[in-house]
């Protein structure tokens, strides 16, 4: 797995220690399997954004925090140009940019996610995570699956939903595609 996600998974099991709770009631308090958690905290595998999220908001810190080991610093706004951000290694199959990552207390999660073409055929990886999220097409063509519903969004359609049901999107026509993602 990439140092970056060692790196986070360093940042969850220090919040668990210093917090003194065991890793049975850390998965127990996320509903997850042990098993599962326990490959989240040694980096083993990639680890969701949406979990990332729940912990950040049970331990009162920013997602920053977890992702950047640093601070978020700004109060009044915060501006990230064109090509910056911070670059999120989260889920193989996409390219993450948090687009807020250094404005404190934030209500939302503010994310550029780039997605690499694949054959339209290629199965599409599904995943979960408390909330809600929309998405805003910027460029390209995006095949969508949540909870067995089959969508295609093309540049400037958006979708607003509930992410607690399994989704994946996928690049189609061997183009990638772009999309802002806001997590609620």
């Amino acid at each position: 797995m990439c140092e970056q996600i060692k790196q986070i998974a360093m940042r969850i099991k220090e919040l668990r220690e210093i917090s003194g709770i065991s890793p049975e009631k850390m998965s127990g308090m996320f509903n997850i399997p042990l098993e599962l958690y326990q490959k989240y905290e040694s980096g083993e595998v990639d680890i969701p954004v949406g979990f990332l999220y729940q912990v950040a908001n049970e331990f009162n810190v920013e997602l920053t925090t977890i992702l950047s080991g640093e601070e978020p610093k700004l109060r009044i706004y915060s501006l990230v140009r064109k090509g910056k951000g911070l670059e999120v290694e989260r889920r193989k199959e996409y390219k993450y940019r948090n687009l807020a990552y250094n404005f404190v207390h934030k209500k939302a999660e503010p994310f550029l996610v780039t997605v690499e073409p694949k054959p339209d055929d290629y199965p599409v990886s599904l995943n979960s995570h408390p909330g809600q999220e929309f998405n805003y097409v910027l460029e390209g063509t995006l095949k969508v699956i949540i909870h067995n519903y089959e969508l295609i969004l093309n540049e400037g359609d958006s979708l607003f939903f509930d992410s607690n049901y399994k989704h994946g999107m996928l690049a189609l026509n061997g183009k990638p595609a772009k999309f802002l993602a806001i997590i609620v």
